[in-house]
């Protein structure tokens, strides 16, 4: 088991003081020997362990503290070259742990309208005549955590300073405190020239304003839903319910058979898991053993049931977790190591 241990601690964090024991103790419990081995660039020890393993589970953010995964990424690539199990694979977060995701999945019925951009004159062309026609849009960047770069943008009717350019206000998710600014739309232009020149891309989806209820996360061991989180937003005395973007970290953990998510459950299991698997061709054997999918309420059907708006799929580091999580991982990882 791979984690990356907190940069601020003056050592790595014993894995025994983090939030996966449970995992650790399942394990066991199904015949796994364990060996929990902290990430860190600088050490190539933990390949050693690996390529020693018949599995390696992997806790580690696309992003912390300024750094990325593409070195273990790489490495976690041949250490499953020889045969190694892994989870979640990179090829497999390439696919679905991206923002991407929402791009490449916007026929699901899970979707609102998606655009991709991957230069300026896809922004000039697209995002401003959107923004011009008075669309909020939230923009965000391929890969992140945390609300992390995730920006909502509309057109400002105010114009800061003496500017003639056009207005742009933008709230970003991750102060989580309803704040806004306005700019002009050239200093962001600036600012995705540069990152585009970096081969960054820039995923747009139409706001849902059902995001002042909150969201509800979905989690899942492979093909099966195993639980749920809710997570409300923040007071209206704290931040105004039309503010709403970011919502606060704390998550109301739902068993599994929550009898208002059993629409959820059903359509997750039997719909939108078989059609992403089709839509980017991952065959179940790579499906991540733990991932989550974020989902904001977007009215309702026909028949009154609320209907559901993905916000991101996380494949990486998901925590925490339901208690029925770590009994179901083993028991698909003993069975994909046995070939069933």
């Amino acid at each position: 088991m791979l984690w990356r241990p907190d940069p601020d601690q003056p050592r790595p964090t014993p894995f025994e003081t983090t939030r996966y024991p449970a995992i650790d103790e399942a394990l066991r419990a199904h015949g796994f020997n364990v060996t929990l081995v902290a990430y860190e660039e600088e050490s190539s020890t933990w390949r050693n362990e690996a390529f020693a393993s018949d599995a390696v589970l992997v806790w580690v953010d696309p992003l912390s503290a300024g750094r990325t995964r593409e070195r273990l990424d790489d490495d976690l690539r041949e250490v499953a070259r020889r045969g190694v199990v892994v989870s979640t694979h990179p090829d497999t977060i390439a696919r679905m742990g991206t923002k991407d995701v929402l791009y490449d999945t916007r026929l699901l019925s899970w979707s609102l309208d998606v655009d991709r951009y991957v230069d300026v004159a896809d922004v000039e062309d697209r995002l401003r005549a959107r923004l011009r026609a008075g669309e909020r849009r939230v923009l965000k960047p391929r890969r992140g955590n945390g609300g992390q770069g995730v920006w909502k943008v509309e057109r400002a009717h105010e114009l800061p300073g003496a500017s003639s350019d056009f207005a742009v206000r933008v709230q970003e998710a991750a102060p989580r405190d309803g704040a806004s600014a306005v700019v002009v739309w050239s200093s962001l232009v600036a600012r995705w020239r540069e990152d585009f020149a970096r081969g960054e891309v820039i995923i747009d989806q139409a706001f849902a304003p059902g995001v002042g209820e909150g969201m509800v996360r979905v989690y899942v061991v492979e093909s099966e839903v195993i639980g749920f989180a809710r997570q409300y937003p923040p007071a209206p005395d704290v931040v105004a319910p039309q503010q709403v973007f970011g919502l606060p970290g704390a998550k109301t953990m739902l068993d599994v058979a929550a009898t208002e998510l059993r629409d959820l459950r059903a359509t997750m299991e039997h719909e939108w898991i078989p059609q992403l698997q089709s839509t980017l061709g991952i065959a179940n054997a790579r499906l991540p053993l733990l991932w989550d999918a974020d989902f904001f309420f977007h009215g309702t059907h026909d028949d009154a049931r609320p209907r559901y708006v993905l916000g991101e799929i996380n494949v990486s580091c998901v925590s925490p977790f339901p208690p029925l999580a770590p009994t179901r991982m083993a028991q698909r990882l003993r069975q994909r190591l046995d070939g069933e």
